[in-house]
């Protein structure tokens, strides 16, 4: 059984997370085959956006805790070993937005932890009404601090310290409210919903999107003049690519764009 199933639909890719009977749990082996994917989509230009989704009743509940025990045994008491799956599970997230292609993340059952991390990392999330967000792992003595750094560049400190810090979960519409996810969704319409919004983004110039998606990360952590000289940058390099020359053109003359990817 594939830890990860891909799908591929026109300019869409799907990534299931699929290991159900252990919540989808970001173990060795799902954050391995999670980076293999990513990489291969890094390079495929037939792909202009990305679906990740999991298996099951829930979406992803983090690290895998039976793992992390056993880690324990070693002779530095798992030291080396969580340093290192920490900083695994971290190059997985930066590939995430690094990726080429923007990332959509459809949720449902419950997001935890490192889940929520992973929700949090993609460019763009949809979840099921009713759906449960949380990093909860103050609960048992393991402050969330990596789950932090992407909750912290969605949420405002004070909502996201909240979370952290109290180990409550929310809902899907609380989610929505404060910006971990773009809206929620009747959970029988959550496929549907979500391939809707990829099969939008998929419409547009790849090109385009993918000089955007670099150009939004960069400067969001710019002061505010250092960003706009590094959005005109980027606006000059993707107006003088020729599929936007083409698309002004069909614009002004009424007709749609003949791209040529």
């Amino acid at each position: 059984m594939a830890l990860i199933e891909r799908s591929d639909t026109g300019a869409v890719a799907r990534l299931t997370l699929n290991n159900p009977d252990r919540l989808n749990a970001l173990s060795d082996a799902m954050l391995a085959a999670l980076a293999d994917h990513l990489a291969a989509l890094a390079e495929d230009p037939t792909i202009r956006a990305v679906v990740l989704a999991g298996a099951g009743k829930v979406f992803c509940a983090g690290h895998d805790l039976k793992e992390m025990t056993a880690g324990r045994d070693a002779d530095d008491d798992g030291r080396a070993f969580f340093s290192d799956l920490f900083k695994r599970c971290a190059a997985v997230m930066l590939s995430i937005r690094a990726l080429p292609q923007p990332v959509i993340a459809e949720v449902h059952g419950i997001a935890t932890a490192a889940g929520c991390q992973l929700v949090a990392s993609c460019d763009m999330a949809i979840a099921a009404e009713g759906t449960k967000f949380g990093v909860n792992g103050v609960n048992i003595g393991l402050f969330c601090s990596t789950p932090a750094v992407p909750l912290s560049r969605n949420l405002s400190r004070k909502h996201a310290f909240e979370l952290l810090s109290t180990g409550a979960f929310i809902d899907a519409a609380r989610a929505a409210e404060l910006g971990l996810i773009n809206r929620a969704v009747p959970a029988s319409a959550l496929t549907d919903e979500t391939m809707k919004l990829a099969d939008t983004v998929a419409a547009k110039l790849g090109s385009a999107v993918r000089v955007g998606k670099a150009a939004f990360y960069e400067q969001v952590e710019l002061p505010l003049e250092q960003a706009y000289v590094h959005a005109g940058t980027a606006m000059t390099e993707n107006t003088m690519l020729d599929d936007t020359a083409e698309g002004i053109a069909a614009f002004l003359a009424k007709r749609a764009p003949d791209w040529s990817q």
